[in-house]
């Protein structure tokens, strides 16, 4: 299931790395491996195979063509090629690669979806970006407010 450094990047060369610090993956998740359960890491990891259960990471998910995912993810980038039926959150960005499926809720504050992808969801498009024009409009206020005060 978890390959070595130096398989990962021979399985992986051809696959999007968007995102990865330098493109390092620090595991692999191969196609015909499943995994049940909770998957918690720091980096970038490649799933291929089929996992049913929870994701989360501050770091970057990607998800090659024959992945089947069925879960809650929660990460600071995924870029996607295969099957997601969960909701989604990611901190930077979400990334939906033809031929991608998702199945679920999206939120994040960049949400990209190329031709041939099938999204059947929701999005809700938060985060930083939307913290700055909420804060630009607060500061506006008061601005505007002190105004009115000093006249």
């Amino acid at each position: 299931m978890w390959k070595k450094e130096g398989d990962v990047a021979t399985a992986t060369k051809d696959l999007p790395t968007e995102g990865a610090k330098d493109g390092e993956i620090i595991a692999f998740v191969g196609k015909g491996v499943g995994f049940k359960g909770a998957i918690t890491y720091e980096g970038t990891v490649r799933i291929d195979g089929r996992v049913d259960g929870e994701i989360e990471t501050n770091g970057t998910l990607i998800v090659g063509e024959e992945a089947v995912i069925t879960a809650r993810v929660s990460a600071g980038t995924v870029v996607s090629k295969g099957k997601i039926t969960g909701d989604v959150v990611a901190k930077e960005r979400v990334k939906l690669m033809a031929p991608a499926m998702l199945s679920g809720s999206v939120k994040a504050p960049v949400f990209s979806i190329e031709e041939g992808v099938t999204f059947d969801g929701t999005c809700e498009m938060t985060g930083a970006e939307v913290h700055s024009l909420q804060e630009a409009r607060q500061a506006n206020q008061s601005a505007a407010n002190v105004k009115r005060m000093t006249g």
